[in-house]
């Protein structure tokens, strides 16, 4: 019967989307195109209408396996997308954003702002209102290549100086305000859009840098980072940091910037440079605050052998001991960890490792671990034993400086 036909269609057809699924899960990209082949000749007889148009479907598996297909040519890709924008207008613009990204991924960039050029002046009645924001992402990208023609006319201004002929640097000169016209017109205008912009701002705040438009750099990069509208991004505090810092701008703002970064990012990069200014205030608070960000950022995997991190960490807590004030920050941190940094950082299979591998690294570890564990503990003897061993001055002064203060690791453990 008719329907027991369609029933045993359908049916075959997933079956088929389900060999195809099996084939890309394998990277056998071969037999997903062989899978591919069969199911677009059953759909001539499909007249279903499924919530993921076909069209789609072949669209999305079809680019996925021309892309990692041994045998397949960026011109068969573009044959095949061309016709995938013709199958669903709705489509258009995605279907045309990804084909640029191919065509950048094989370098071909002047046809990749040809096709965003031709993408923007695509019309289709109330479809180009629909798609407003494909849209604004095409003309996005289209900056963003013009921002990449600005920088290489900049790159050849800056690396040739001015030419004997006049006229062939004015000719590059007037090409490069030509696309940084064009390409802040058009990153300006997307990155008003709440989001998660990174590489856009970047290259805004690159343009206007260049010619001196600090204030509307600072303003684009404060509103990045504090628009409640735009979602909470660890980049835009970076960002903003490093543009204060090239700017030389006060370490208020410095320490402002960063402590927002710590509290979304506490394992960030940044953090030794966080605890450091911290370290250097002359308010008791800052201070503590950059005991605590240093310990903070050694909770994670990542640092364990990070030497400025142990350096900085070391740093502070001799600084405390020799002084024997704010012994109880340490022991606050250190609360709080004691049931399993021994193990995470301090066991005797490290110590050999890190003795191996990185001596400077083993020193500065030693020194904490004896201050938080005592001289006694596992790598600190193992440490400070083969330092001594090897006649290394630094070692034999570690050893001296934990048997003058050996009774402060007492107080820290409580």
């Amino acid at each position: 019967s008719s329907h027991e036909h369609k029933l045993n269609f359908k049916k075959s057809k997933e079956v088929c989307l389900s060999y195809i699924q099996d084939a890309m899960l394998q990277k056998q990209w071969q037999r997903a195109a062989e899978f591919l082949t069969c199911y677009v000749e059953s759909l001539e007889k499909d007249y279903s209408r499924e919530h993921i148009g076909p069209s789609e479907m072949i669209w999305r598996i079809g680019s996925e396996i021309l892309w990692h297909h041994s045998h397949s040519s960026m011109k068969e890709f573009n044959c095949f997308i061309e016709q995938m924008k013709t199958l669903g207008v709705k489509r258009y613009l995605k279907v045309c954003l990804e084909h640029v990204f191919h065509l950048l991924c094989n370098g071909q960039i002047d046809e990749a702002y040809q096709n965003l050029s031709l993408a923007e002046s695509w019309r289709f009645g109330e479809q180009t209102a629909i798609q407003d924001k494909e849209m604004k992402l095409i003309q996005a990208y289209r900056g963003l290549l013009d921002y990449y023609s600005w920088s290489k006319q900049k790159n050849i201004l800056l690396e040739h100086g001015k030419c004997v002929d006049g006229f062939a640097d004015l000719s590059v000169e007037q090409e490069m305000h030509s696309c940084f016209r064009k390409a802040a017109v058009n990153l300006k205008e997307i990155i008003k859009i709440p989001g998660v912009w990174d590489l856009f701002v970047k290259c805004y705040v690159d343009l206007l840098e260049f010619y001196g438009d600090h204030n509307e750099a600072h303003q684009v990069l404060n509103e990045y980072a504090y628009n409640s509208k735009f979602p909470a991004n660890p980049n835009a505090h970076v960002y903003l940091y490093q543009f204060l810092k090239r700017q030389g701008e006060s370490k208020k703002s410095l320490i402002s910037a960063l402590k927002i970064l710590h509290d979304i990012v506490p394992s960030h990069e940044l953090m030794i440079d966080f605890s450091t200014m911290l370290q250097k205030s002359k308010k008791r608070k800052k201070r503590r605050l950059g005991l605590e960000v240093i310990f903070a950022a050694l909770d994670y995997a990542g640092w364990k052998e990070n030497v400025k991190a142990w350096s900085c960490l070391a740093r502070q807590v001799k600084q405390i001991v020799i002084s024997e004030k704010h012994l109880d920050w340490i022991k606050q941190e250190w609360d709080s960890r004691k049931d399993w940094w021994p193990a995470f950082h301090f066991s005797r299979y490290l110590a050999k490792r890190n003795w191996q591998e990185n001596k400077s690294l083993s020193y500065e570890k030693a020194l904490v671990a004896g201050i938080l564990l005592g001289k006694d503990c596992k790598y600190f003897r193992y440490v400070s034993h083969q330092g001594c061993k090897a006649q290394v001055k630094r070692f034999r002064m570690l050893k001296k400086f934990m048997n003058r203060h050996n009774p402060v690791h007492l107080r820290i453990s409580g």
